[in-house]
């Protein structure tokens, strides 16, 4: 200034939202002073005794009970089992010794998420039993989250009379509270703040970086989320390389980028060590993959971000759950409908946002990088349908996180730190007093729209009845069988994420295994391999040669699921009693019967009658009939598995035709065994003298020329057809295991006889 001095510069207006450059609000350390110990308390007790109220877990026999007995709940309650039972341990393979029987069920090649805590929950399940251990994590993945979001909004400089009621509408979002155990690990959202914060530290760059303590921080949630579950550790990724990019961006190898680098290293190592054994114990090379997934579930299961928006048909408020049955009634196109539901607070919150976002790119642009805003809108244009996840499941095939809804949770954390913030700041100049009483009354209208409603006494009633007549038929089980005696269940199931069969669900074969200590099981070896392939012959005995089998194999019971069939299996119990075993075992419910059975004193492995089809096959159609080819999409796998420790000799024909002229090459465990030139005229080929080693053995059917697409509808990429199937064993006592089942009936699974029509 000419003839003067300078005047002094404006004093920098305080942010009051993370924001992307050097004036990061930077968090400050948390004091244990004892106003603050009372307050953590009260938000610890608080939380845990909405939950306890919300679910009617106030006696102790409440806590024997599971909150649910269905579906997805028995596969968390049997995943506890298994690791209260030593089979399910961390950084090991995978096996569990009751299940699969007279085999061991092999669960290295299904992922699951969450192994360390599933651990710790089985180590506490040997005290307390399975279902109460599934309470007593419910319980704490409502408290982490409450703490979680509470640690941050401090470290954030939020005050905490609105960082106490937002952590209590964070721990009880409609995400984790209409959950619960079905998706046990869904719920434990803990993560959520510690991820964003991570992110916006790492963006802030050396001034956000120097505290040790925020460093040790970062690297406990990096940890945390390579630990858990892949949905958030996939977002959580993303948004760490958006913060490296931006201070990459403005000071290149900073400490910002370091600790961006480490966070993800760290969360990436943890996830590859609890996930080896998927990979180290593959059995079933050309096995087709457990859990299928496609393009088309990333649009039935994506974010919708009107359903941030509409609350579930079961809102307290009868004005507000007309809107949801509405979008019942209006919409077709439904995946995990309602769960991504904000609320009250968190859609004021997203709204509030959103519109300083907007407002700042059209007056203030250095507003333009706020954090939380540019978070929000990312989330949203990833997650939402026909979004970054479609292009990246449709073009490059990424479809394993189908579920980005997933990802509300991220925007509900947000939406209430964007929400206390503000808050914060706007009643800064109030009373004490008044603050306290407009964040109370916030923090209880947000309680009361996001909690769904109170289990009624009839479902839990039902429950109660369901677990006790498991647990007395388990006790009768096991008083009246040796233990480790074998049981054979009915009507057989796939898993995992098999069809229900009539009014049993996927994984109500569970049930039994959850009520005894020691009875094996033949339910629970995964789907579509070679290991398990004889229990699909079974589907077509007749129930007089089916108890032949299962006696020549050991079993010592058939437990039947009565409401599996439509005359609740009075036939097929009448069958059994002519065939001999007419002695019965049931519970108080009658839904369950036990047939008991006259095992074998020297029983024999059981062998599948052909080969399991792998990659590489078409799916075929439901009821489509079986003397239709089946046909290849390219070079396709069959498996088999030999039970013996020494080799089978085989007799193996096979009647093929092309589409299109091709050649045809047949490699028996990697080396070739026979080829031929194929055109539209069936061929046959036969291997007359094959040896099948122990183990599972791998037949390759290898064509070099690419599949020829006959019609633009689905399953239409053909390239070799397989009429006839047919496998004989040469030589061993294997052949007259086979020679036994000549009482099965023999007609195509397509059309099912006996014990596994429905």
């Amino acid at each position: 200034m000419v003839g003067g001095t300078a005047p002094p510069p404006p004093p920098a207006r305080r942010a009051s939202s993370p924001v992307i450059n050097s004036r990061y609000p930077l968090p400050f350390a948390i004091k244990a002073t004892r106003a603050g110990l009372l307050r953590f308390t009260a938000l610890s007790l608080l939380t845990a005794a909405i939950w306890c109220w919300q679910n009617h877990r106030l006696t102790p026999a409440a806590w024997t009970l599971p909150l649910d007995y269905t579906g997805d709940s028995l596969e968390n309650l049997a995943r506890i089992q298994a690791a209260s039972e030593g089979d399910l341990v961390p950084f090991r393979s995978h096996y569990i010794h009751r299940l699969g029987a007279p085999l061991i069920a092999n669960w290295n090649e299904y992922p699951g998420s969450d192994d360390l805590a599933n651990f710790g929950l089985g180590l506490l399940a040997r005290l307390t039993g399975a279902a109460a251990a599934t309470n007593v994590a419910l319980l704490l993945a409502h408290l982490t989250a409450a703490w979680s979001f509470y640690l941050v909004a401090r470290l954030l400089r939020h005050r905490w009379e609105w960082a106490l009621p937002g952590a209590l509408l964070f721990a009880f979002s409609f995400y984790s509270a209409t959950r619960g155990l079905p998706h046990l690990w869904l719920t434990f959202t803990y993560t959520v703040p510690l991820a964003l914060f991570t992110a916006w530290l790492v963006a802030a760059g050396r001034r956000a970086t120097m505290r040790p303590a925020w460093r040790w921080l970062c690297y406990a949630g990096a940890v945390a989320l390579g630990a858990s579950n892949p949905y958030n550790l996939f977002l959580y990724l993303q948004l760490l390389a958006w913060a490296v990019l931006v201070r990459w961006l403005k000071s290149r190898w900073s400490p910002g980028v370091r600790l961006g680098a480490i966070c993800a290293a760290l969360s990436l190592a943890v996830f590859a060590a609890i996930h080896a054994h998927i990979a180290l114990n593959v059995i079933d090379e050309g096995g087709t993959p457990l859990l299928v997934r496609n393009y088309a579930g990333t649009e039935i299961y994506g974010l919708k971000p009107i359903e941030l928006f509409v609350p579930s048909s079961r809102h307290h408020s009868t004005w507000l759950a007309a809107l949801g049955y509405r979008y019942l009634r209006w919409s077709d196109w439904r995946g995990e409908t309602f769960s991504p539901y904000l609320g009250l607070a968190g859609a004021v919150g997203l709204l509030w946002m959103l519109g300083a976002f907007i407002r700042g790119l059209l007056m203030d642009r250095r507003r333009l990088v706020v954090g939380y805003s540019l978070t929000a809108v990312w989330i949203l244009l990833f997650s939402s349908i026909g979004g970054i996840n479609n292009i990246l499941a449709f073009f490059f095939g990424l479809d394993i996180f189908r579920a980005s809804n997933r990802y509300s949770i991220f925007l509900f954390g947000l939406a209430l730190l964007f929400l206390v913030a503000r808050l914060s700041r706007l009643t800064r100049p109030w009373r004490p007093g008044w603050r306290l009483t407009l964040a109370g009354l916030v923090g209880l209208v947000g309680l009361w729209d996001q909690l769904p409603t109170r289990p009624d006494a009839e479902s839990e009633r039902t429950i109660a009845e369901q677990v006790g007549s498991d647990r007395q038929l388990g006790q009768e089980l096991e008083r009246r069988l040796p233990p480790g005696a074998m049981v054979f269940q009915l009507p057989i199931l796939d898993f995992p994420e098999g069809l229900p069969q009539l009014r049993v669900n996927e994984y109500d074969h569970f049930r039994p295994y959850l009520a005894t200590r020691t009875t094996r099981f033949s339910y629970g070896e995964s789907k579509n391999r070679a290991r398990g392939a004889w229990q699909l012959d079974c589907r077509r005995m007749a129930p007089a040669a089916l108890v032949r089998a299962l006696e020549s194999y050991g079993f010592a019971a058939i437990y039947v699921n009565r409401q599996g069939y439509p005359d609740n299996a009075a036939r097929l119990q009448a069958e059994f009693a002519a065939a001999g075993r007419a002695e019965t075992l049931s519970g108080p419910l009658k839904n369950q019967v036990v047939v008991l059975l006259h095992p074998a004193e020297h029983p024999q492995l059981p062998l599948a009658r052909t080969f399991t089809f792998g990659r590489g096959w078409n799916r075929r159609a439901v009821g489509e009939p079986a003397f239709l080819p089946h046909w290849t999409n390219g070079s396709a796998s069959l498996s088999y598995f030999n039970p013996f420790p020494r080799p089978l000799r085989v007799f193996v024909r096979l009647v093929v035709s092309g589409e299109g002229p091709r050649t045809l090459r047949l490699l028996l465990n990697g080396r070739e065994c026979s080829h031929v030139s194929l055109d539209a005229a069936m061929k046959e080929m036969e291997l007359p003298g094959v040896e099948l080693q122990p183990g599972v053995n791998r037949l390759d059917l290898v064509t070099p020329e690419a599949p020829i697409r006959v019609s633009e509808q689905r399953l239409m990429l053909r390239a070799v057809a397989l009429h006839e199937l047919q496998l004989r064993i040469l030589s061993g006592p294997a052949a007259q295991l086979l020679d036994d089942g000549k009482g099965a009936d023999d007609r195509p699974e397509t059309e099912p006889a006996g014990v596994g029509a429905s």
